[in-house]
């Protein structure tokens, strides 16, 4: 079932056009990847999905809902099924786990039972599978200005997971961990993608991980698509295509440049 569809879509901020004529389907419970320089578009598509960015030419359909016309209710309604995880996490750093994970139920919970933080034995039970699915369970209590980096993208994951979203959006979801603690967050959305069906779309800088956890990768270059198709595909010349601009001012500086991968990592 497509749940994203994007027909000669050009996004920007004013009248800059950041992302430029772009066509892209997505089906429910992919687990899509978007690769490429910074400052080609990556983040601007994304949040071009979330309805957060300016639709400058072309049509955009969100899970049913034409974005460019959409407002206030139903532009509520259609945030509401889309979970987003930054790359700063954006949680409340001295609330605990188990209210940060519970801030994801607040658009289906009664006003002061959110405010008083009243949970019932339902919800609790909820929470607690959430927490057991990013591994988090043993932090229920604790303060989230006590974790780790990765402890707290993992309480992210959680409360996005509790929206009952059905697209989960990240933002450069890793880029601030170390290797062990995104390996563990990319497995987790990975965990969330394979048990509940949730569609992933995550832009990473990190090529090795695109290939290992996603099932399908758009490749970024100057704001337009200039690869889609599964990791396995991806071949040297591909990369060089994605990453040229980059390659550019890197020979320029130093005259050589080096791929994220091997051309045999490429072709195996």
């Amino acid at each position: 079932m497509e749940q994203i569809r994007a027909d000669k879509l050009t996004l920007g901020y004013g009248r800059k056009d950041v992302v430029k004529a772009v066509d892209l389907s997505i089906h429910k419970g992919e687990f899509l990847s978007i690769i490429g320089p910074s400052g080609v578009g990556k983040s601007t598509l994304l949040m071009g999905i979330n309805a957060t960015t300016s639709i400058l030419g072309g049509s955009l359909n969100v899970l049913g809902q034409d974005v460019s016309s959409i407002r206030n209710g139903d532009l509520k309604a259609l945030r509401s099924k889309i979970g987003v995880i930054f790359q700063g996490f954006n949680l409340v750093s001295r609330l605990s786990v188990l209210d940060n994970i519970a801030s994801g139920m607040l658009h289906r919970k009664p006003l002061l039972s959110a405010i008083f933080k009243h949970y019932t034995e339902q919800q609790y039970e909820e929470i607690y599978e959430y927490m057991k699915v990013v591994g988090i369970e043993e932090e229920a209590l604790s303060r989230c200005d006590r974790l780790s980096g990765g402890q707290k993208q993992r309480v992210a994951i959680a409360r996005a997971i509790a929206q009952h979203p059905e697209i989960i959006l990240a933002d450069e979801p890793i880029s601030s961990l170390d290797p062990v603690s995104a390996r563990s967050v990319l497995e987790t959305l990975r965990n969330a993608n394979e048990k509940y069906g949730i569609t992933v779309v995550a832009n990473l800088h990190q090529l090795e991980y695109a290939r290992e956890f996603c099932s399908r990768v758009i490749g970024m270059n100057s704001g337009r698509i200039v690869y889609d198709g599964p990791p396995e595909r991806l071949c040297q010349a591909t990369v060089e295509q994605i990453y040229c601009s980059h390659t550019s001012r890197e020979q320029q500086n130093t005259g050589s440049f080096h791929f994220p991968f091997s051309p045999a990592a490429a072709a195996a």
